[in-house]
C-alpha cells in the first residue's frame, strides 16, 4: 500500500523526499559518528539508498545515491569538510561505495519493476477468471428465464384461441416470474458494476422499517408462497435515516437466497430491532444452514456453495455486504445450534449492524 502511494506522487516530490530522507540520515550518522564510525554510516545510506529505491522511480534514486556519495566524501571521510582523500584505501572504499549505491538502486528499482509487471498479470488473470465464471453463469442465469418468457408468449400469441383461462393465468404467471428474475439478474449486475467503480453513494432520507420490510416480503409472497415469512418488528420502532433503495436490495437479496437454498415450506423469519442507535436487521431460516468451511467465503464475488445444484450469478451476498458497509454497517453469517432456531432445527442467520440517526415520528414533525 506504501508502494502506491508514494508511486503516484509526481516527480518532483519524490526528488524532494529522496534529498530529505538522504539528509535527515546523514545528519543523524553525523552526531553519532563518533561512536559508529564512518565505515558505519556507509552501510547506513547504502541502507537508505536501497529503501529509496523500493518506491520512487529510478532518477530520483540515483540522485539519492550520488548525494550520499558526496555527503560521505565531504563530511565523514578523513579530512572532514573537503572532497579531498588522502589515504588510498579511503578512495577505493569511495570508488566502491558510489558504484554499489548506482548498482544497488538500479536493481532494487528494477526488481520492483518486474514485481509490479508479475502483480500486473495476476491480477489480468483474476480478471479473465472472474469474466469466464461470470459468463459462466449468465450462460444458465439469462438464457433461462429468456426462453420461458419467449415460450409462454409464443403459445399465448399462436394457440390462444385453445388455451383456457387457467392456462393463460399459468403461462402469464411464468413469464411474470420469468421477468422478475432477467430483472433482478441485471439489477445484480449492474449493482456489483456501481460497487467496483465506487460510484454508491447512499442517498440517506428518513424510512420507516414497517413499511420497507412489508414492501419487500408482500413482493416476495406474491411469487414464492411455498416459503412462510415470519415478519418480527419491535413495536415503536423510530425511523432511521437510510438509503430506502440500498436497505430494500439487501433485505430481497437475502430473503431470496434463503429461497434458493433452504427446502420447501422452511420458514424465513425477519426480525428487526434498535439498539444502541444501531438498527439490527436478522434474516433467519430452519434449513439445513451453511458448510462451516464455507462460511467465510459467501460474501466473494461468483462464489456460490460447492454441489449447489440452484443456479444464479454468486453476486446476491457480495451486493449485500457491499450495501450494507456504504451504510458503515457490518453483516455476519453463523449458523444456528438445533434447537435455538424457530422449530428447533436449527438453519442459518445473517445479522446486520447499521450505525443510522434515528428519530421518532412526534420529533419528525417538530424538525
Amino acid at each position: 500500500m506504501a508502494s502506491i502511494i508514494l508511486n503516484k506522487l509526481n516527480k518532483t516530490k519524490q526528488y524532494i523526499l529522496s534529498l530529505l530522507f538522504v539528509s535527515l540520515v546523514s545528519v543523524i550518522c553525523y552526531f553519532l559518528s563518533g561512536y559508529i564510525g564512518y565505515h558505519v554510516v556507509a552501510l547506513l545510506l547504502l541502507v537508505t539508498v536501497s529503501l529509496i529505491a523500493m518506491f520512487f522511480d529510478i532518477l530520483p534514486v540515483l540522485l539519492a545515491a550520488l548525494l550520499s556519495a558526496l555527503i560521505w566524501d565531504f563530511f565523514f571521510i578523513p579530512p572532514h569538510f573537503t572532497f579531498a582523500v588522502n589515504s588510498t584505501e579511503d578512495l577505493l572504499m569511495l570508488l566502491m561505495y558510489f558504484i554499489i549505491a548506482m548498482v544497488n538502486a538500479a536493481l532494487t528499482y528494477k526488481i520492483r519493476q518486474i514485481e509490479n509487471e508479475a502483480n500486473k498479470k495476476e491480477e489480468k488473470e483474476k480478471t479473465v477468471l472472474l469474466y469466464n465464471t461470470l459468463l459462466n453463469s449468465l450462460s444458465h442465469e439469462l438464457r433461462t428465464p429468456i426462453s420461458t418468457i419467449i415460450g409462454a408468449t409464443d403459445n399465448l400469441l399462436t394457440e390462444s384461441d385453445k388455451l383456457s383461462d387457467k392456462n393463460k393465468n399459468e403461462l402469464l404467471t411464468e413469464v411474470s416470474k420469468a421477468s422478475l428474475r432477467l430483472n433482478r439478474q441485471v439489477e445484480n449486475l449492474l449493482n456489483i458494476s456501481r460497487l467496483e467503480t465506487g460510484f454508491i453513494k447512499p442517498k440517506k432520507d428518513w424510512c420507516d422499517i414497517n413499511e420497507l420490510v412489508y414492501g419487500v416480503v408482500n413482493r416476495i409472497k406474491e411469487n414464492y408462497d411455498n416459503h412462510p415469512i415470519n415478519v418480527q418488528i419491535k413495536e415503536n420502532l423510530p425511523l432511521f435515516k437510510l438509503d430506502f433503495g440500498l436497505i430494500e436490495q439487501v433485505l430481497n437479496n437475502l430473503i431470496y437466497n434463503a429461497i434458493q437454498y433452504i427446502p420447501k415450506y422452511s420458514i424465513i423469519s425477519i426480525i428487526i430491532f434498535c439498539k444502541d442507535e444501531k438498527l439490527i436487521l436478522i434474516i433467519e431460516d430452519n434449513g439445513n444452514g451453511f458448510p462451516e468451511d464455507e462460511i467465510d467465503k459467501v460474501f466473494d464475488k461468483f462464489y456460490r456453495l460447492k454441489n449447489s445444484n440452484t443456479g444464479g450469478t454468486g453476486l446476491g451476498l457480495s451486493i449485500v455486504k457491499g450495501f450494507v458497509e456504504v451504510h458503515n454497517g457490518t453483516i455476519k453469517l453463523e449458523n444456528i445450534p438445533e434447537g435455538l432456531s424457530a422449530d428447533k432445527a436449527g438453519g442459518a442467520r445473517f445479522t446486520i449492524e447499521i450505525p443510522a440517526e434515528t428519530s421518532y415520528i412526534n420529533n419528525l414533525k417538530n424538525e
